[in-house]
């Protein structure tokens, strides 16, 4: 078995108007997207070279897009749209992605909402 490298971007934060209630769609708020990529580095780290790698820089910008694009009702959606964006960049196998939404309507105390999906080329 073949293991792979991971290059992990934690806590980008965006604002988005995602969500199922009028009023989230109209005054948005802050999402944060934890991402973890998995890629094989090897052949990047023997030759010093960026375009054998993930440009996590350009990830994490078009990952900031996805959130402040066109709103969806569930944060599942989000997370999906997330991770098919990740995946089109040729190096990365797989990816675990998380997004936290730290302000949702909930009428009780809370510290966070999360949703982790992992998807793959395979």
């Amino acid at each position: 078995m073949i293991r792979v490298d991971r290059v992990a971007l934690r806590g980008l934060k965006a604002r988005g108007h995602h969500g199922v209630f009028a009023k989230e769609r109209e005054e948005g708020q802050t999402f944060i997207v934890d991402l973890v990529l998995s890629l094989d580095t090897r052949s990047a780290a023997a030759d010093d070279d960026l375009t054998k790698t993930v440009h996590y820089g350009v990830v994490a910008e078009e990952v900031v897009a996805v959130v402040e694009g066109e709103p969806v009702d569930l944060i599942e959606t989000l997370a999906e749209r997330i991770a098919q964006t990740c995946l089109k960049h040729e190096p990365v196998q797989e990816v675990e992605v998380v997004v936290h939404k730290p302000d949702a309507p909930i009428t009780v105390p809370f510290d966070d909402v999360t949703i982790t999906i992992t998807r793959s080329r395979a």
